[in-house]
């Protein structure tokens, strides 16, 4: 049987990209490409005025009402299908349901009856 001669694994050295967010005295910092401004992104920082970072967090029924503003607009998206499509689907589900239904119960009346004649 021949053997089959492991292959050397190449690795390539990644450059950083610019646009990478990178340490800089402990604070992150982010390069915007075409400008090549330092902009802060440090998380870290405690303000001592908890208001402040309050204000800019949106409150539970500004972000409700959001919600439901898109819910509007995407429902405006949905084609809706007429009522004898909606009609027709619902009589082919209840006629399916009960024979599916009818199928099981006689499934179950002939393993019973079965079940009862081992015992």
């Amino acid at each position: 049987m021949a053997r089959i001669p492991n292959k050397k694994k190449i690795t390539l050295k990644r450059k950083k990209k610019k646009s990478q967010v990178s340490e800089f005295n402990g604070s992150n910092i982010d390069i915007d490409k075409p400008k090549g401004n330092i902009i802060s992104i440090d998380k870290g920082v405690k303000d001592s005025n908890k208001s402040s970072m309050l204000s800019y967090q949106p409150k539970f029924i500004e972000k409700s009402l959001q919600f439901f503003r898109e819910v509007k607009v995407e429902l405006k998206k949905v084609t809706w299908p007429s009522r004898s499509q909606t009609t027709g689907s619902t009589v082919v589900v209840i006629i399916l349901v009960l024979i599916i239904s009818f199928f099981l119960g006689i499934v179950d009346i002939g393993l019973s009856n079965i079940a009862r004649l081992i015992y």
